[in-house]
C-alpha cells in the first residue's frame, strides 16, 4: 500500500510498492505523465504525430521521463546521432512519455526501436502496450497498434523499463496515423514533468528479469473452455466484510481520521503501519502519527478506548505491517524471534485482534533453486512462516491474520516463479504463494491489491489490465480456481475457499492506480458471486456467492471521496 498518493495529493503514500503502473479511466487523462499537454510541432512527415521521435534535437524536448531519468545519448543509436537513454532504479521504472493530439475513433501505430532488458512500449490511460525480456545488446523493434475512443483527443504514449533493470535505450519512437497533425507552435523551454510516486503507464505483466531463455509460450495445461463449479449455498447475512486501513502513523492529502469516527461500514480496520527499525531487525515499532503532522490525532487513551469500542460492536482491529516503506526481511532466526516478540508487544498494548502482512517491495523473495512453494527453502520465508505460526499458537484460534500482498507476488506467479528454472528471472515473482499455502488454514482472508500493477495474465491466457471489472474476475478467478505455479500442472496452487478471498480495490483516483467507479465494482462483484454481468473473461471457478467482500486503500481516501466506495459496498450486499 502506498502512503503518497498522486497528485493532488501531497506528499506521503502507503503500496505499494512499488508497483506498478496503472491506467487510468482513458487517454484525455493521461496528461499527468508528463505534467502538461504539449503542443505540437509541425510533423516530421505526413502522418507522424510524435516530436523528436528520434530525438535528433539532441535533447528530451517535447518528451519527459519520471524521476529525471532520461536524458539524450550519442550511443548506442538506432539511426541517426542521438537515442533516449533512461534509467530504471529500484524505485522507478524510467518512464518517458510524450501527450500528443489525435482524432476520435482513428487507429495509430505506435513503434519504437528499444535496446535493453525489459523494456516497454506503451500508451498511457489503459491503452495496449508491449515489451521485450531482453534484445540481447541490439535495438529491437516493438509495435503496437490502438483505436482512440469515441470522444479522444489526445493520448500519451510511453516507454519505460523496470525496477531495477538499469538503463535502456529507445530511439526512432513513431506514432504513425492516417493523415498528420494540424501544426502548432512548440512551448519555449523544456516542459516540466510532473513525477508521481508510482509510475503511470501499465506494464503488461512481467516483472523484472524474465530468465534468459525462458519459453515464452502460454503455460501448458492452463485451464480453458467452459466454466466449472456448482454455485454453494449464498452465505448467511453479515457475512461479507469490507476491510479497510487506517492512516495512523502518518499524515497525507487524505487527512486524519479519528479511530471513533471510523464509519460502521468497516468490518476489518488495519492501522498502517507498524515498521521495521530495520530492514533485518525484525524489530517492529507502531508509532502514531504526530499532533505536527495531525493535528486532529486523539490522544493514546481515546485511540486504545476507541480500539475497544469498535471490538465491542464485533469490528476486527488490526495492526499492518510493512506498506511501500516499511521493508522487512526476516533472515535470521533472531530477526524471526523479534519479530514476534515485537509484534505481540504491539497488539497487547493497543488491544488489537490481530496481523495484517502488507508485505512490499523487496521484504519477499526467493533464492535460487527455490523452486517448490509447497515446501520454500529460502530463509525469509521461512522464518515469516515460522513467526506466523508462532503468533497464532500463541493468542488462539481468535486472532486474525490477514495478507494484502501485490498481485506481482502472487498471481504473476501463474507465469512466473522465483528466479526460475534457468536463472535471472526477479526471484520476489510469486514470492507470497509458499506463505499463503502455509498459513492457509490459519488465514482469516487474503486480499491481494488489485491496484498500482502492472498487466497480469489469467486463466484463460491472456493479459488483464486495470481500469474495468475484467481484471479483478481474472485476478479473483486465479485464487478460487487454483493455477499451475509457473504453468506446471505438476505443481498446482490449490483454490482458496471464497469466504477467505477479498478483492483489493483504491477508494478514490487519488487513492492509487487502478480505481473503477463503483459500477465496474459492482459488475466484478456480479459477475464472480452470480456468474452474471460478466465481462470479457468468465470465472473459471463458478459462481461464488460466499465471496467475503473488498478491501480498499483507504479509510480516509473513502472519508476524502465522500463515502463513495464504503456506500456502494453496503448497498450492494444490503448492509
Amino acid at each position: 500500500m502506498r502512503r503518497t498518493t498522486p497528485a493532488p495529493a501531497p506528499a506521503r503514500r502507503k503500496q505499494s510498492r512499488t508497483l506498478l503502473a496503472a491506467g487510468t479511466a482513458s487517454a484525455v487523462a493521461a496528461a499527468t505523465l508528463v505534467g502538461v499537454t504539449l503542443g505540437l510541432a509541425p510533423a516530421a512527415s505526413a502522418g507522424e504525430f510524435l516530436v523528436n521521435g528520434g530525438f535528433e534535437s539532441g535533447s528530451l524536448g517535447p518528451w519527459s521521463c519520471t524521476a529525471n531519468s532520461g536524458s539524450v545519448v550519442t550511443s548506442p543509436v538506432h539511426g541517426g546521432g542521438y537515442a533516449l537513454a533512461a534509467a530504471a532504479t529500484a524505485g522507478d521504472t524510467a518512464q518517458c512519455g510524450q501527450t500528443v493530439t489525435v482524432a476520435p475513433s482513428t487507429t495509430y501505430t505506435l513503434s519504437a526501436y528499444v535496446n535493453g532488458s525489459y523494456v516497454y512500449l506503451g500508451v498511457d490511460g489503459g491503452g495496449p502496450s508491449t515489451w521485450t525480456p531482453g534484445t540481447g545488446g541490439g535495438y529491437q523493434k516493438l509495435s503496437l497498434s490502438f483505436t482512440t475512443g469515441a470522444t479522444q483527443t489526445s493520448a500519451t504514449v510511453y516507454t519505460h523499463g523496470w525496477y531495477g533493470q538499469g538503463t535502456y535505450y529507445a530511439d526512432d519512437v513513431s506514432l504513425d496515423g492516417p493523415g498528420a497533425p494540424s501544426p502548432t507552435p512548440t512551448p519555449t523551454g523544456s516542459p516540466t514533468p510532473t513525477p508521481t510516486a508510482t509510475p503511470t503507464g501499465t506494464p503488461t505483466g512481467t516483472p523484472t528479469g524474465t530468465p534468459t531463455g525462458t519459453p515464452t509460450g502460454t503455460p501448458t495445461g492452463t485451464p480453458t473452455g467452459t466454466p466449472t463449479g456448482t454455485p454453494t449455498t449464498p452465505p448467511p447475512p453479515g457475512s461479507h466484510a469490507l476491510v479497510g486501513y487506517l492512516h495512523a502513523s502518518f499524515a497525507n492529502g487524505a487527512g486524519y481520521t479519528r479511530m471513533a469516527d471510523v464509519p460502521n461500514s468497516w468490518d476489518f480496520i488495519d492501522l498502517s503501519f507498524g515498521e521495521p527499525t530495520s530492514v533485518t531487525s525484525g524489530d517492529i515499532r507502531f508509532n502514531r502519527c504526530s499532533v505536527t503532522d495531525c493535528p486532529t490525532v486523539e490522544s493514546d487513551a481515546d485511540f486504545k478506548a476507541a480500539i475497544a469500542a469498535k471490538r465491542a460492536q464485533g469490528k476486527k482491529v488490526l495492526i499492518s505491517i510493512g506498506g511501500q516503506n516499511g521493508q522487512v526481511q526476516l533472515t535470521t532466526t533472531a530477526a524471526r524471534d523479534t519479530f514476534v516478540s515485537s509484534v505481540s508487544a504491539i497488539i497487547d498494548k493497543w488491544g488489537l485482534d490481530g496481523l495484517d502482512i502488507d508485505f512490499e517491495g523487496h521484504s519477499l523473495s526467493l533464492n535460487t533453486g527455490d523452486t517448490d512453494f509447497k515446501n520454500p527453502t529460502s530463509p525469509v520465508i521461512v522464518n515469516l512462516i515460522s513467526a506466523l505460526k508462532t503468533l497464532k499458537a500463541k493468542y488462539g484460534p481468535g486472532f486474525v491474520l490477514t495478507m494484502a500482498p501485490e498481485t506481482f507476488f502472487v498471481q504473476l506467479g501463474y507465469q512466473y516463479y522465483g528466479s526460475g528454472p534457468w536463472g535471472g528471472q526477479d526471484p520476489r515473482a510469486g514470492a507470497y504463494l509458499p506463505v499463503i499455502y502455509a498459513l492457509r488454514d490459519d488465514l482469516t482472508l487474503l486480499h491481494v491489491q488489485d491496484y498500482n500493477s502492472g498487466s497480469i495474465m489469467g486463466l484463460d491466457n491472456q493479459y488483464h489490465s486495470m481500469g474495468g471489472a475484467d481484471f479483478h474476475v481474472a485476478m479473483t478467478d486465479l485464487l478460487l480456481n487454483g493455477f499451475p505455479v509457473a504453468g506446471n500442472t505438476n505443481n498446482m496452487f490449490p483454490p482458496l475457499p471464497a469466504s477467505k478471498v477479498a478483492i483489493g480495490m483504491p477508494a478514490t483516483t487519488n487513492a492509487g492506480n487502478g480505481y473503477v467507479a463503483p459500477a465496474e465494482v459492482n459488475k466484478a462483484l456480479d459477475c464472480l458471486t452470480k456468474l452474471a454481468n460478466c465481462g470479457s473473461y468468465v470465472p473459471r471457478s463458478g459462481a461464488q456467492p460466499n465471496l467475503r467482500g473488498l478491501m480498499t486503500w483507504s479509510v480516509n481516501w473513502d472519508q476524502f471521496g465522500g463515502r463513495e466506495f464504503s456506500k456502494n459496498f453496503d448497498g450492494y450486499f444490503r448492509r
